[in-house]
């Protein structure tokens, strides 16, 4: 993990596409890359990092998008390649004029994010970063079927005559609360062991 880094950057993370709309507000450390970023997207948010992801963001210097995520060596023709998240730092596009970037997790689902740079401060030495310290509403279970899929899940499991009520409760555990959220229940992974992880090295 990241310690005692001198600056913070602070995003507040919003899911697109449903309302009430599921959010967060962390700190992560200046000196992040993308894939650090994503990791601490995926873990304040609740996803389980099973799916690709993609950042888009305009470049510094004009209007032009970036795109930061995983390459991918099967692009189409004439597509703009995607920049490995893990050699590009969030300082060198993130800035108080750059503030925004959309954030795709799974590209089945499509669950759109907007990433929103909030603030630049300095880090606390007693503080661990990142941290998430705000937030509403439990994110969607994973694989079930984006912003439409969704509201179809939570009608059935609001309503027990609902032909899939008992189907799909029993498919998350028995319960599923839309409103429960507690940033300090949130537990940050590795980025560098996530990596790691994602891509098997040592193997």
């Amino acid at each position: 993990m990241h310690r005692k880094p001198r600056m913070v950057y602070q995003f507040k993370v919003s899911l697109l596409d449903i309302r009430p709309t599921v959010w967060r507000r962390i700190q992560v450390p200046s000196t992040y890359s993308f894939w650090d970023l994503h990791v601490a997207i995926q873990d304040a948010m609740g996803w389980l990092d099973y799916h690709l992801h993609e950042f888009r963001i305009p470049e510094p210097n004009g209007n032009h998008l970036a795109r930061i995520g995983i390459p991918d060596d099967d692009r189409f023709e004439g597509d703009e390649p995607v920049l490995a998240g893990w050699n590009v730092p969030i300082s060198a596009y993130f800035s108080r004029e750059n503030p925004s970037a959309e954030y795709t997790y799974d590209f089945g689902d499509d669950w759109n994010h907007t990433v929103k740079l909030e603030d630049v401060i300095p880090g606390l030495p007693d503080i661990r970063y990142p941290i998430c310290n705000a937030g509403a509403r439990r994110c969607p279970p994973e694989d079930v079927g984006g912003p439409h899929g969704f509201r179809e899940f939570l009608r059935a499991i609001r309503n027990p005559k609902h032909q899939e009520h008992e189907s799909y409760l029993e498919w998350v555990g028995g319960a599923f609360d839309a409103a429960a959220f507690e940033p300090t229940r949130v537990r940050f992974d590795d980025p560098r062991k996530r990596w790691k992880i994602a891509f098997k090295e040592g193997d």
